[in-house]
């Protein structure tokens, strides 16, 4: 067996939760069969003997259109370029739409099955216009075309699988429920004070922390805007970088700024940070705060839960099947205003409720305690990578057979 694996993020270039899953995925399944990744950027190298990964660059020189266009048009060469050098694979598995049309081509071209893993879904996405111009037009359109012609689709969750068959014409069969996963021996609680002192984090005072990329998504400004809610006794860490548009960083700034006119020990760290800083952080936060209008699953709570912290984050998506409320932590209503797109409609009361979680959880140490035990717990019996490399597997082998 050997899998074909199209992704835009394969590490060092990673930015967000599908990248990590593609990460970990393929270094389990490689345990179980031939795994060749085909990526975005200049990586070649054979990671072990079943794991090869070969980035794909471009030469953009003399491009001249729209620079909202330019990684929609990148997209599509790439696409291209994945299939001219020598596809053997039996199966084809894509992930996010920048990879869609690669996997269409070798699915038509090379006849071999496809599956195609939903990380998000771009009609629940609507302020990736901002991001893409009329790209975002086609990257609807690509999404839509490769989930309805799938072999077979892999939701990260139940809400996942829902607003799949909610907005695309697809065989309910087809679609597997697979969650994403957690390396516990990777993640874990560590003691190490001088990350903190590194990034402007006194040690020795509490703190909230946010994880994540500057993005509509996220909600990192509506927790931003919360922080006047917030007791002051206690520090906010945000570690927000590589914003989504130049308009969401100007909007980021705008709230920081207004934040810290409220009080002190706000610190922001406009960083992707390293693993290892981030698992520090994820450690010595007394709360981990996930504030998102949309999260098929939302990965970032799994790895606060296995660095034993409490979590405050919005009830949507695949976020009630990782967090569960009164256990792990404290789940947060949208107050959303229609189904599509999840967005608040109530902005200021939603901030207004994660900061009365946050409060809550902050001065509350023996909840916090048993939460983040619980946490630990959860994310080491429920949600392994191996585990879910097997499963994947699993499907594999049923749709060469078929």
């Amino acid at each position: 067996m050997k899998a074909l694996f199209l992704t835009n993020e394969y590490p060092p270039n990673i930015y967000g939760g599908a990248g990590i899953h593609v990460q970990y995925l393929t270094k389990e399944l490689s345990r179980l069969c031939d795994v060749d990744v085909r990526c975005f950027g200049n990586q070649n190298e054979m990671l072990n003997d079943h794991l090869k990964v070969t980035g794909y660059g471009l030469n953009t020189d003399l491009w001249t259109c729209p620079k909202p266009l330019a990684s929609v048009f990148a997209a599509v060469q790439r696409g291209l370029s994945f299939n001219t050098t020598n596809v053997d694979a039996d199966v084809v598995h894509l992930h996010t739409w920048y990879s869609h049309l690669g996997g269409i081509l070798a699915k038509l071209n090379y006849g071999i099955p496809m599956v195609l893993t939903v990380h998000s879904l771009e009609p629940l996405r609507p302020w990736k216009r901002e991001q893409l111009g009329g790209g975002y037009d086609f990257s609807c359109w690509v999404e839509k075309t490769a989930i309805e012609m799938a072999d077979a689709i892999v939701a990260v969750s139940q809400e996942t699988k829902v607003d799949v068959l909610r907005f695309f014409h697809a065989d309910p069969k087809k679609i597997h429920v697979i969650h994403n996963g957690i390396d516990p021996e990777e993640y874990h609680k560590v003691h190490a004070p001088e990350v903190l002192v590194k990034h402007g984090v006194d040690p020795n005072k509490p703190f909230v922390l946010f994880v994540g990329r500057i993005a509509r998504q996220k909600g990192i400004v509506h927790l931003v805007r919360a922080i006047k809610y917030m007791d002051p006794n206690y520090q906010v860490v945000l570690c927000a970088g590589a914003p989504d548009t130049p308009e969401i960083a100007v909007e980021m700034q705008q709230a920081v700024a207004e934040a810290q006119k409220t009080r002190d020990g706000i610190v922001w760290i406009q960083a992707m940070i390293p693993v290892e800083e981030k698992i520090a952080l994820y450690s010595h936060a007394d709360v981990f705060c996930c504030p998102s209008i949309y999260e098929p699953f939302g990965i970032i709570n799994l790895e606060a839960m296995a660095c034993e912290t409490a979590v405050v984050a919005s009830a949507v998506g695949g976020i009630k099947e990782v967090v569960l409320p009164g256990e792990t932590g404290l789940l947060v209503p949208l107050l959303q205003q229609s189904e599509s797109p999840y967005e608040a409609s109530h902005p200021e009361q939603y901030s207004h409720d994660l900061a009365e979680s946050i409060n809550r959880l902050m001065a509350d140490e023996p909840l916090r305690t048993r939460m983040a035990k619980a946490g630990r717990e959860r994310a080491e019996q429920h949600f392994s990578w191996r585990a879910i490399a097997e499963k994947t597997h699993e499907l594999y082998e049923s749709l060469v057979k078929r």
